[in-house]
């Protein structure tokens, strides 16, 4: 894991220098497009539990009476130059200072928003071992999460139930069959990633 550590801060450094501006750029345009900051800001679970500040591009407006955490395509609160950052990945950019940090990894279990991880059982735990991270196996495979969540009549009930569930199940694979040469596959099929 120590060659895993040293590939994130090696990589997230060169991709700090290398797209800072279009970071700085992205929240200057979010700001204006949403009238709110630029960064979405949220706490999520991190290694050993311990909650950490998640950074991200924001992409969505508030709208009043909406607000749960589950994201559907279509969703009135995403911006169309939010739904661009999205589909662009440019609103994950920030996560690069994350994983500089240490809160995250490139690659690993997505970080859960509190309440979630409380769920997790026996083996499952083995997931709050590790750093979580931008991608893996669960966010190639579930990458148009949000078109499915849509077709469901109760998504928030639907995430929980078969969603999360089958995520679990592809991280504890992961983390069993780690290697670096994986990562660095998991990297390229999610920046070269197709609908």
């Amino acid at each position: 894991m120590k060659v895993k550590r040293l590939f994130d801060i090696i990589v997230s450094f060169i991709g700090l220098m290398s797209f800072w501006w279009l970071i700085i750029l992205a929240a200057l345009i979010s700001k204006l497009d949403t009238g709110l900051s630029g960064f979405f800001i949220q706490t999520r679970v991190g290694r050993d539990a311990k909650l950490f500040k998640l950074i991200k591009i924001r992409t969505m407006r508030h709208i009043p009476g909406i607000v749960t955490t589950v994201t559907t395509d279509g969703d009135p609160r995403i911006s169309k130059i939010g739904r661009f950052w999205r589909k662009t990945k440019i609103d994950e950019l920030p996560q690069l200072w994350n994983v500089l940090l240490g809160d995250m990894s490139f690659v690993g279990p997505r970080p859960d928003v509190p309440g979630l991880a409380d769920k997790l059982e026996g083996e499952e735990r083995l997931i709050l071992k590790i750093r979580p991270g931008i991608t893996g196996p669960a966010s190639i495979i579930f990458k148009n999460e949000e078109v499915l969540l849509a077709k469901q009549e109760d998504p928030e009930k639907y995430n929980i139930e078969v969603i999360w569930p089958e995520k679990v199940r592809l991280n504890i694979y992961y983390i069993n069959n780690y290697s670096l040469v994986k990562d660095i596959g998991y990297i390229i099929d999610t920046i070269f990633q197709r609908d």
